[in-house]
């Protein structure tokens, strides 16, 4: 069965592909060392397969069709679907055994999820795993959880997202090694008059919950001041799917930076888990 050898979270924004000079170098060359040095801790973790957990940023879904959860069951996907990124067109891997087992596990364990088989993915996908350098490496699954259009899925209801892959994951026998990248959040505010405004109150106090241990302050922490980190944080729920299917390992914070220039408060964590621990 397979072992989840990693489970990593990253911010993510096109405006760090689209316009990188927008802050000084020493900033834009510490965000993109974090970036880089969290690829090398997923390069040595060595995973088969990457579940990635992100939103869809009204691209693949709308208001006529908008899943809480989307499980992706492709064996490859197309990206980016914006025209405007600064990334060359590709298609990323999938692993559509993996995608079809999590689709069966979380419906047998309660969960009921949307799939698709024609994913485009967008920037919340891709930006990540190439400042990493790993858009090329490794086989993807795209879990894709609604945090754009009300009503939204819970911050406790994305938690137990995260338990059931840690479950999914032990059952699979596809292959050996599995890993988690989440991505999103942290504060930051689109196409609203705080666009720019970056809450590091918040974000800080989010980082310091996933590390301390009590899972119940950090999901009332999430539910309860959310809306004071703009409407792009409620993508905190794709790190709160990591942070379930950690179990328990607490977060650690690998770089923090408000950047009001990219309008995010730019952040990485990971779980120290399997290989990576």
């Amino acid at each position: 069965m397979a072992e989840l050898v990693g489970v990593w979270a990253a911010s993510h924004t096109p405006v760090m592909l689209n316009f990188p000079d927008a802050i000084p170098d020493t900033d834009r060359e510490a965000i993109f060392g974090a970036f880089r040095g969290l690829g090398e801790q997923m390069r040595r973790a060595d995973p088969q397969a990457l579940i990635v957990v992100s939103d869809d940023h009204l691209h693949n879904f709308f208001l006529n069709n908008f899943p809480a959860f989307c499980i992706g069951a492709a064996a490859a996907y197309p990206t980016p679907v914006e025209h405007w990124l600064k990334a060359d067109k590709r298609t990323l891997q999938g692993d559509d055994g993996l995608g079809a087992h999590l689709l069966a596990s979380a419906l047998q364990g309660g969960f009921d999820p949307s799939f698709s088989m024609e994913l485009t993915l967008d920037h919340g996908v891709l930006t990540p795993l190439q400042l990493a350098g790993l858009a090329d490496s490794v086989r993807i699954v795209p879990l894709l959880v609604n945090c754009v259009q009300p009503p939204l899925p819970t911050m406790a209801r994305a938690l137990q997202w995260g338990q059931l892959l840690r479950r999914a994951i032990a059952s699979y026998a596809g292959c050996e090694r599995v890993a988690i990248l989440a991505t999103g959040g942290i504060s930051h505010d689109i196409a609203t008059p705080r666009m720019g405004h970056v809450n590091e109150a918040f974000d800080r106090e989010f980082l310091r919950l996933l590390a301390a241990g009590d899972d119940a302050a950090l999901v009332r922490h999430a539910t309860e001041h959310v809306n004071e980190a703009g409407n792009g944080a409620e993508e905190i729920r794709t790190w709160l799917v990591a942070h379930g299917a950690a179990g328990g390992v607490r977060g650690e914070t690998l770089y923090y930076k408000a950047v009001s220039a990219w309008y995010t408060g730019i952040g990485l964590c990971a779980w120290r888990v399997g290989r990576s621990a």
